[in-house]
């Protein structure tokens, strides 16, 4: 059994006693996502705050890109053990070039290394370990690990995939899970609520994408920051368990702390089918609390902070992009859309997996799709790539003749991993800067993400809407209206859950193993590095520090920590910080990676520039808003921090990348007027009087000009006292050997 049992069982025992006593205290009714945060409060009886509190969270999961650095700093903290259960997911360093067949084996080749690490640390440690090949992180911690009214924090940002089965799921970075890995309190800003109120039912070409979908074009992608977005009505009991899945999983980016649905049949359902009957008996038994107190459904707007109503009934398909996930349009709006905007009509590759949609019902409907064209005697006019969520997910659709019918289309099937989705697609073309459009079923689709061309316009759409668009190679075809010459489609089909049940295979897990030694790091590798404790604060302000970058625009985790050929060096924090910001767009000049250097007068890369002004005693980055959006790579704040970056001041942050900060050392400070961002020249330094920094107050920053002039101005920051004591210390990881 991969799952701790017994743990469920007394999580289940004793959770409606804690949700009464949150109840009385409080004083009212209770949201899902109150219920279930509030019980896994470190100190069950400290006050409920309304800004920070600590928690307990059930369990950790780590793939195999930040699990690296995280259980290097884990290492640190002279543990035996892990304090809760954990697992270690080999899902983020496959390449996607030529098919599961080749690529696996290639990836098993070039990452030895890193495998034999993590595998060797679960070991010592305790922790579970998923094999390359065995599948996407998130779906495989929905099939094994998830459960309703649990909480557990991954060191991924589509952690909250596990919200499909009502698990509040949050996506942290590797310090934080070193929290919770130790058995330290793990603190959290208290979200805001956004409640989703879902009635009717989807049918026809809508699908639970489309919620998402369109729930991105109404709060954009920071619209969610520092929020649970939970869903409710009689909607949600509509849905599939993966289906809720989904619209949890691309939650991220809209900037929530995480997404949840309430408890259902449709949960329990999947949890039969996946092998866990006994939870799903212990949740029938608790069911009233897993699901919102009756007042808040019948007075919404007293419990959330905000409300928003989507009728499934009338929901269509949306493709969103490109360049950035909340670009929403209506699939009947899109030859406007393309046209209005020059956008490249023809769509060259359609991808289908990720984390996002690659359960057993994504492969059925897009087969199903593929299956009404090819009898047709139709051919796809764009490639069609898969990428299947696990190896109990591939081995499923194996057998019921999905993927045969997906290969009869020209579909390469890749391994049970990210790949493109993340940036490991190795995309063969002969030019890789022209214009060009792909759709994808994937969560994220910043420039350069997939393929690392600037001009790849990639468009988010549903699997079904992906195979449609493929067999008609044209970005404006509607497949509810167009035909493709005397050819038209008709609804796509597809089970929730497999009718002949999930089929036998390998699953690739290892279970913890006891008396293991520690892993070995070889002190010459170019991959893995020991970490070396930052170095605490020296009491003094920062005075006269050189402006490193000013960065304009959009300025997400892929600017600061590029992923792709990067991640190799995940577990080497000097030599990934090579890439540090080389995506940022430079304010003064619009170039990437080319900062003029204040010491010497040239241009020069951001790394050399960072190094110089690292020996001198630092420098500061000014940015704009939602600074660090995207993934929760702790990287993109460690390379920061061993580049002698003091403080990024920005006009916002985005949640996981603010924390991520606060965690390694450096301030994350915000401009009082947002207006003053444009106050800061080129040739600038800069002052902050940290030695003022207390919680709620305000500090300033002091504009030294190259022409003598001086301006000061007014910053902001959100720390309360134990994350001042933390970057006192030099990195909260500190504070654990103080």
């Amino acid at each position: 059994m991969t799952f701790d049992i017994d743990f469920i069982r007394r999580h289940y025992a004793t959770f409606s006693q804690r949700v009464a006593e949150i109840r009385n205290r409080k004083g009212g009714a209770l949201t899902l996502s109150e219920k279930i945060l509030f019980a896994h409060l470190y100190t069950p009886t400290s006050s409920i705050d309304t800004t920070y509190g600590n928690f307990r969270p059930d369990r950790v999961a780590m793939q195999d890109a930040t699990a690296q650095m995280a259980l290097l700093q884990f290492m640190n903290a002279g543990m035996d053990k892990s304090a809760v259960p954990a697992t270690i997911h080999c899902d983020h360093l496959i390449c996607a070039c030529d098919g599961s067949k080749a690529d696996l084996p290639c990836a098993l080749r070039e990452n030895a290394e890193v495998y034999n690490f993590l595998q060797g640390a679960a070991a010592r440690y305790g922790m579970g370990f998923w094999k390359p090949g065995a599948g996407i992180i998130h779906q495989v911690v929905l099939e094994n690990y998830a459960f309703p009214g649990g909480m557990m924090v991954g060191t991924d940002s589509h952690t909250p995939n596990a919200g499909g089965l009502g698990m509040i799921a949050i996506g942290v970075g590797g310090a934080d899970a070193v929290d919770v890995l130790t058995g330290m309190e793990w603190e959290l800003r208290i979200p805001r609520r956004i409640g989703v109120r879902l009635t009717g039912a989807l049918s026809g070409w809508a699908s639970p994408k489309d919620v998402i979908l369109k729930l991105a074009g109404i709060l954009t992608v920071k619209g969610g920051t520092n929020a649970i977005i939970e869903y409710f009505g009689e909607g949600t009991a509509t849905l599939s368990c993966t289906g809720k899945a989904t619209i949890c999983n691309m939650g991220a980016e809209v900037g929530a702390t995480t997404s949840l649905f309430p408890y259902d049949e449709k949960m329990a359902a999947y949890l039969c089918a996946t092998g866990r009957e006994e939870v799903a008996t212990l949740a029938n038994g608790v069911a009233a609390d897993l699901c919102a107190d009756p007042e808040v459904a019948e007075h919404p707007e007293r419990y959330y902070d905000e409300v928003i109503d989507i009728n499934l009934s009338e929901l269509t398909p949306y493709i969103n992009g490109p360049f950035t996930p909340d670009a929403a349009t209506p699939v009947g709006a899109m030859k406007e859309y393309v046209k209005a905007n020059d956008y490249p009509e023809a769509v060259e590759v359609a991808l289908i997996g990720s984390c996002t949609n690659s359960s057993y019902e994504d492969l059925m409907r897009a087969a199903s799709v593929a299956r009404q064209a090819l009898e047709a005697g139709l051919q796809p006019q764009a490639q069609l790539i898969i990428n299947p969520g696990s190896e109990l997910i591939r081995e499923t659709a194996e057998r019921d003749g999905l993927l045969q019918t997906l290969r009869e289309a020209g579909a390469i099937e890749m391994t049970n991993a990210c790949g493109p989705c993340i940036g490991q697609w190795k995309r063969k073309t002969t030019d890789p800067t022209r214009r060009n459009t792909i759709v994808t079923t994937f969560n994220r689709n910043f420039a350069k993400r997939a393929d690392g061309n600037p001009n790849t316009h990639a468009f988010i759409v549903s699997p079904e809407m992906a195979v449609a668009l493929a067999f008609s190679g044209k970005l404006t075809f509607n497949p509810m209206t167009d035909a493709i010459g005397a050819f038209k489609f008709a609804t796509p089909q597809g089970e929730a859950l497999p009718s002949s049940g999930f089929a036998t295979c390998d699953n690739g897990y290892i279970a913890p193993q006891e008396g293991a030694d520690e892993p070995y790091i070889n002190p010459e590798s170019k991959r893995l590095q020991r970490l070396e404790r930052f170095k605490a604060w020296d009491g003094k302000d920062f005075s006269a520090l050189p402006l490193l970058i000013k960065t304009k625009g959009k300025c997400t985790t892929d600017h600061i920590s590029m992923a792709g050929p990067w991640l190799r060096f995940r577990g080497h924090l000097e030599n990934i910080s090579e890439n540090c910001l080389m995506g940022a767009v430079n304010a003064f000049t619009g170039e990437t990676n080319a900062v003029k250097h204040q010491l010497t007068g040239e241009v020069t890369t951001v790394h050399k520039a960072a190094l110089d002004y690292r020996a001198q005693g630092g420098s500061i980055v000014v940015a704009e808003d939602n600074y660090g959006e995207g993934s929760s790579r702790e990287h993109a704040a460690m390379e920061p921090r061993f580049l002698g970056i003091r403080a990024i001041v920005a006009k916002s942050f985005a949640r996981i990348h603010e924390t991520n900060l606060k965690k390694q050392g450096v301030l994350a400070l915000t401009f009082k007027n947002t207006s003053d961002y444009e106050k800061v020249k080129e040739n600038d330094r800069l002052s902050i009087n940290v030695s003022a920094i207390q919680p709620g107050n305000t500090l300033t920053l002091t504009l030294h000009h190259a022409d003598d002039t001086c301006e000061t101005i007014e910053i902001q920051h959100t720390y309360n006292q134990q994350q001042i004591e933390w970057f006192k210390a030099g990195a909260a990881l500190n504070m654990k050997n103080k």
